[in-house]
C-alpha cells in the first residue's frame, strides 16, 4: 500500500509537469538544440513570445483569450490536488488575499530585485551572443492588446508560481526533500523552460528561481511571488514597444 502510495504521488507529479512546464522545458530544449545546429548565431535569431494567432481581429482576440483561459486549468488542477479536508489548495500554498499590502510590497520589492539585474543580464547575454533577441509583444496595436497582454502575464505568474513553486514544494516535500534541493531543482526546471530564448535566460532564471524558492520558504506564501512575477511580465510585455521606440538599437529583432 505504501508503494503503491509513492508511485501515485509521482504519477501526478509528472502528470502535472507534463500538461504544463515540463512540457514547455521538452520543448524548449528542442528548440535550443535546433537554434545551436542552425548555422546562425542566437543573437541574430529572434524569439516571439506574445505573436498573432490570426489576420482577423476578432478571430486573433478569440484565439488569445482562449489560449489563456484553458491554459489556466492545469493551475486549478494542481490547486485541486493540494485541497484537503482542512484546508483548501490557495490556502496551502498561501495564494490567497489574507495579507494584501504585505504581499504587494514583497511582490514589489521582489520586481525591483530581480528586473533590474535581469536587464543587465540580457545585456551581457546579447553582448555575448548567448541570448535571443525577444520579440516580447508582436501582438498589432487592437484595443485589446494591452489588456490581452496583461493577462497573458497574469497567466504565466500564475502558472509558474502556483505549480513549479507552491505545488512542487509541498509534493517534493512530502517526498521527503529537503528545502534546498527543492529549490535547486525547482530553479533548474525554471530556467529549463526558458532555453527557447538561449544560455543567458535559462541562467538568469535560475537565479530568479532560486531567489523565489528562498523567499517562499521564508514567507510560505505564493502571492507576493505571483505579484513579483505579474509586474515583471507586465512591464516586459505592455512597455516592450515603448522601450523599443526610445531604444531602438537595443531591442533591434533580426528578421
Amino acid at each position: 500500500m505504501i508503494h503503491n502510495s509513492r508511485a501515485r504521488a509521482w504519477w501526478e507529479i509528472t502528470i502535472v509537469l507534463g500538461l504544463s512546464v515540463g512540457a514547455s522545458a521538452v520543448y524548449s530544449v528542442v528548440s535550443l538544440i535546433a537554434r545551436l545546429t542552425a548555422g546562425v548565431p542566437l543573437s541574430e535569431q529572434s524569439a516571439s513570445l506574445n505573436p498573432s494567432r490570426n489576420t482577423r481581429e476578432w478571430l486573433d482576440f478569440t484565439y488569445q483569450f482562449l489560449g489563456i483561459f484553458f491554459e489556466l486549468f492545469v493551475v486549478a488542477l494542481a490547486l485541486y490536488l493540494l485541497w484537503t479536508a482542512r484546508m483548501s489548495g490557495p490556502a496551502r500554498i498561501g495564494l490567497t488575499f489574507a495579507q494584501p499590502g504585505r504581499d504587494a510590497g514583497r511582490g514589489a520589492a521582489l520586481f525591483l530585485a530581480i528586473g533590474i539585474p535581469g536587464i543587465a543580464l540580457y545585456l551581457v547575454g546579447k553582448a555575448l551572443g548567448i541570448t535571443v533577441p525577444l520579440d516580447v509583444s508582436p501582438l498589432d496595436g487592437y484595443w485589446w492588446t494591452a489588456p490581452i497582454l496583461v493577462l497573458s502575464a497574469l497567466r504565466a505568474a500564475l502558472v509558474e508560481e502556483v505549480i513549479v513553486i507552491g505545488y512542487l514544494f509541498t509534493r517534493l516535500r512530502e517526498r521527503g526533500w529537503s528545502d534546498w534541493t527543492i529549490i535547486f531543482s525547482a530553479a533548474v526546471l525554471r530556467g529549463s523552460y526558458h532555453l527557447y530564448q538561449g544560455i543567458g535566460p535559462f541562467v538568469g532564471n535560475v537565479v530568479m528561481g532560486i531567489v523565489f524558492g528562498w523567499c517562499y520558504r521564508r514567507w510560505g506564501r505564493v502571492m507576493p511571488l505571483v505579484v513579483a512575477h505579474l509586474l515583471l511580465d507586465v512591464v516586459s510585455f505592455v512597455g516592450y514597444p515603448l522601450a523599443v521606440a526610445l531604444f531602438p538599437d537595443f531591442f533591434k529583432v533580426p528578421q
